[in-house]
């Protein structure tokens, strides 16, 4: 059996008992993306400045629940965070051991289409099994080879338009309120995405813009000015926003 089982992902909760609330509402009003549309949905959770702390899949649950894909490293600080905005409201936000998140390079049936990257494949949830096996080395191959970056080793702290999150459909600019949305929406309406998180081969990475290395791989995730970026060595779907800002 193929393994396929994102040991590195985590699933959060999101659920209620009360008739009067909704998990949808509350959400909305905190991430990135349009969550009451399409799901699933790539999404981001910023600093008021709009800066990444996390980055994450919300997918549909049962009953109106909502269920987070995200980094298992970083699971309970996300859950503990949403939980600071909740108040008094009627919201249960952990991290469900049980659920796995899946993912497979090819399309097939019964799966998702990553939200951010068609060619990323497919993901989907299902219950954890001590027998599932690990897939995350072929994941994390497959996603550098398609220069999408993730994660907050590579992404933490960088401004959210600057993580290619408008090319990897992590934004809505039509939704409404969200933290940190006036300077998203700024730097947008201005053109003021000078830099950019792109994948480099390691022996051409900019240690002093380095946010990761993959030794492995030879690859790096670099922090760099637009003007400084070499379009051939920028996956496809960047190229169309890679023109220079004007300063």
């Amino acid at each position: 059996m193929t393994a396929t089982r994102l040991m590195n992902r985590a699933v959060i909760r999101l659920s209620t008992d009360d008739a009067e609330e909704n998990v949808a509402s509350f959400l909305q009003g905190l991430v990135t993306n349009d969550i009451a549309g399409t799901l699933p949905a790539y999404a981001g959770l910023l600093t008021p400045q709009g800066k990444t702390l996390f980055d994450f899949i919300v997918w549909p649950g049962p009953a109106g629940e909502l269920l987070i894909d995200c980094e298992a490293g970083v699971a309970e600080d996300l859950a503990k965070r949403l939980s600071l905005y909740r108040l008094r409201r009627k919201i249960a936000i952990a991290v469900d051991p049980h659920v796995g998140v899946h993912w497979r390079p090819e399309m097939g049936d019964g799966a998702a289409t990553d939200p951010r990257l068609g060619a990323l494949g497919q993901r989907w949830l299902a219950p954890a099994e001590d027998s599932d096996e690990a897939a995350d080395d072929a994941w994390q191959a497959h996603r550098l080879a398609m220069g999408v970056p993730e994660g907050s080793a590579e992404l933490g702290d960088i401004l959210w338009l600057e993580t290619n999150a408008v090319e990897l459909h992590g934004v809505s600019f039509a939704k409404g309120c969200y933290i940190g949305q006036e300077n998203t929406a700024r730097m947008n309406w201005r053109s003021k995405v000078n830099r950019r998180l792109v994948v480099v081969p390691l022996d051409q990475s900019d240690e002093k813009r380095r946010k990761a290395e993959y030794p492995a791989h030879g690859l790096a995730v670099d922090h760099l000015r637009v003007a400084d970026i070499d379009p051939a060595l920028a996956p496809e779907w960047m190229r169309p926003g890679l023109t220079p800002a004007e300063e």
